[in-house]
């Protein structure tokens, strides 16, 4: 088996690139520069948006992102070079009844286009993951209050490396084929909350500024195209998508607990010095 891995040089992507070497899989990193790579996996010079920019020869597995242009070209082109399986990183936005949001709109694209390409698949539609805490390094740089959004709503964040195992077994189980996965981590905590973690394992004192939804609106419209900006305050704000319940899905899978926020932040502590 050998398993071409998309968005290699990101975090769902980087960790799918770890899992495999882990477990002493054949990987290809598709990458567009020089990025440091774990042994077992060789690096694939390309672009996502361009399927003609690399090839697929001896790759039966791909792990692909959402979102791209030109999906079902790179589908067709697996097809004739012999792919078996894609494991598409999906989204949690579409487990719910609305789907109609900018989000969910290109995940939902994605899954259809793989459907329709005949090959054998897996989606993977995990929570938010646990290394979005790095969208508060700037503010940590600056000083010690840290502003969050949606204050009050707990989310069962995902560790990466979980993403990865799950995918590893994704590939490698036949029973996984078809299957759609509901991936989240192993507790509920809400913004607050996850800086105090992060706090404690960087030795800092950290405060949690709760911000008000219209604070959360106008930084949210500021930092994304309006579409994605009104998605996620539709998913947190008003409730649309739940990212509270906690599932098993990945001890069931990987055999295992899934990895905590506190292993996270540990992992990643010297990202915040």
């Amino acid at each position: 088996m050998t398993v071409l891995v998309t968005g290699a040089s990101g975090n769902a992507g980087g960790a799918v690139v770890q899992s495999l070497a882990s477990a002493g899989i054949a990987g290809r990193a598709l990458i567009r520069s020089d990025t440091p790579l774990p042994g077992g996996i060789e690096p694939v010079y390309g672009d996502l948006n361009k399927p003609d920019s690399f090839a697929l020869d001896g790759v039966t597995g791909i792990f692909l992102l959402s979102g791209y242009d030109r999906a079902e070209e790179l589908l067709a082109n697996a097809v004739r070079a012999g792919v078996r399986k894609v494991v598409l990183l999906s989204s949690s936005s579409l487990a719910a009844s609305d789907t109609s949001n900018a989000i969910a709109a290109y995940h939902q694209a994605a899954e259809e286009a793989v459907k329709a390409s005949g090959l054998e698949w897996t989606f993977l539609r995990p929570n938010s993951f646990m290394s979005n805490t790095l969208r508060w390094l700037d503010q940590i740089r600056a000083g010690d209050v840290v502003r969050v959004q949606f204050p009050d709503v707990p989310i069962a964040t995902i560790h990466p490396r979980d993403i990865g195992d799950v995918a590893v077994r994704a590939f490698t189980e036949d029973d996984r084929a078809g299957a759609i996965l509901r991936l989240t981590g192993p507790i509920a905590l809400t913004p607050p909350q996850q800086v105090e973690i992060l706090a404690e394992a960087i030795g800092r004192g950290l405060t949690a500024y709760p911000m008000s939804r219209a604070e959360t609106h106008e930084d949210l419209q500021a930092s994304m195209p309006a579409p994605y900006a009104e998605a996620i305050e539709g998913f947190f704000g008003d409730g649309t998508v739940d990212e509270t319940t906690v599932n098993d899905t990945v001890q069931t899978v990987t055999g295992r607990a899934p990895r905590t926020l506190q292993d996270w932040v540990g992992e990643n502590a010297g990202l915040f010095a």
